[in-house]
């Protein structure tokens, strides 16, 4: 039991002129820092008032408990936070602590799809009907997960994608971009002009990317495209699969940002393959498209001069019925021909569905609603300890699958549903 709340439990603060509603407040905030939770707290109370004496209730709270990081053996450990942002042991635990933070409203923009969300289920689905295929007798005793791609090197093939966080939180992009800072992440935007420079002078502003729906016109397209080279963003990427406001029936229910059912609203319905050679023609930069589902996009994408492609049917939240993104990876890699990096989006929540993808072909993948959970649950270091979570997954999973490195992450490792398992 802490200090301030065994004080506030004896009537340490009764003869103290200070007000008791600030003095329980902090003193909730000073247990749950203790392990314990509200309910904890409440249930404290509650003995109490019921008559309790103050050393009985005090035996019942639990301390700190100690928390050992053993190195022996070869362990290694992600970074450690507080026990509140540690208490979550994985991506879904985070999901649930963002939906008791938000309203449903906000929590369901996050988490929803459009129409009856059968991408948004198929995308998760595919993960768990690919089965990956251990590979043993392999040296993993170091576990190596960087890797270059575009001009980037990367600590882990894992990149925040350009979802907005501050229509989740207030000042969410910025949050998020602490975060990707803190855990060494590629951090993906889609306007940083607001907050990019006090992070430079922070020391806080992660390496960046920034990615946009489009332009009516070339000339808004290469203000855009020389605005943020010199802001410093690293790639330059553009949405093609988003040309309409799709049907989102929870967010029209929700009455969220004016979202209406069956409207047939404009976003830029008239971008064309040509907007590549508009960025091109404006910044040194590579551009990356992202949106492609089929061989024949992907295939257009080299010719008309894209960078980078990104295999992703917007999350689920676009086109319901769409492709899987985890199913339609093979075709685009095999349709590239190795001419460009391959990346994807898309249900990925666990370090292994990360491997699965990179078995796939994918280069590196993309996360949008965890690091969204993470920022609504924590804030910064909640974002952070998403794209660490992982990070480290995706370490455990390599060791056992038998790939020290992502060169070794082989197609044979994994089957798609429906592929004969042969040995």
């Amino acid at each position: 039991m802490t200090n301030q709340f065994q004080k506030w439990l004896t009537g340490g603060y009764a003869q103290a002129e200070e007000d008791p509603g600030r003095i329980a407040l902090d003193s909730l905030r000073a247990f749950e820092e203790s392990g314990a939770g509200r309910r904890q707290f409440m249930a404290a109370l509650g003995a109490l008032a019921a008559g309790y004496s103050v050393n009985a209730v005090a035996q019942t709270i639990p301390g700190p408990g100690p928390f050992t990081l053993d190195a022996t053996n070869g362990k290694q450990y992600p970074p450690q936070h507080g026990m509140k942002v540690m208490g979550p042991v994985n991506i879904h635990e985070i999901e649930q602590v963002s939906a008791r933070t938000l309203d449903v409203a906000h929590f369901e923009y996050v988490s929803s799809g459009s129409e009856d969300e059968y991408t948004l289920t198929d995308n998760i689905r595919a993960y768990e009907l690919t089965k990956l295929r251990q590979h043993v007798g392999v040296d993993v005793s170091r576990i190596d997960t960087s890797i270059d791609i575009l001009g980037q090197k990367l600590a882990y093939p894992i990149i925040l994608d350009p979802t907005t966080k501050n229509t989740v939180v207030p000042d969410g992009d910025r949050l998020a971009a602490i975060g990707a800072h803190g855990a060494n992440a590629f951090y993906g935007v889609t306007n940083a002009l607001a907050f990019v420079d006090e992070l430079k002078q922070a020391n806080q502003c992660p390496n960046w990317w920034i990615c946009q729906l489009g332009h009516r016109n070339r000339q808004l397209a290469q203000t855009w495209a020389k605005q943020y080279t010199d802001a410093g963003a690293a790639w330059l990427g553009v949405t093609v699969d988003h040309p309409y406001t799709p049907n989102r029936d929870r967010n029209i229910r929700n009455k969220f940002h004016n979202y209406q059912s069956g409207v047939l609203a404009p976003v830029i319905p008239s971008l064309t393959w040509e907007y590549i050679s508009w960025l091109k023609a404006a910044s040194p930069l590579p551009v990356v498209v992202k949106g492609i589902l089929n061989a024949e996009d992907a295939a257009a994408a080299v010719k008309y001069g894209a960078d980078g492609i990104v295999v992703s049917n917007h999350g689920g939240r676009a086109y319901d019925g769409a492709v899987p993104t985890l199913v339609a990876l093979p075709e685009c890699v095999d349709a590239v021909r190795g001419r460009i990096p391959v990346m994807l989006d898309g249900g990925i929540r666990r370090g292994s569905d990360v491997l699965k993808a990179l078995a796939l072909g994918a280069k590196a993948v993309m996360v949008g609603r965890p690091p969204a959970w993470g920022v609504a649950a924590f804030g910064a270091i909640g974002v952070q300890r998403v794209m660490e979570l992982l990070a480290a997954e995706l370490t455990v999973s390599m060791g056992i699958a038998g790939a020290p490195n992502l060169a070794a992450i082989k197609r044979s490792m994994v089957r798609l549903p429906w592929e004969e398992y042969r040995l």
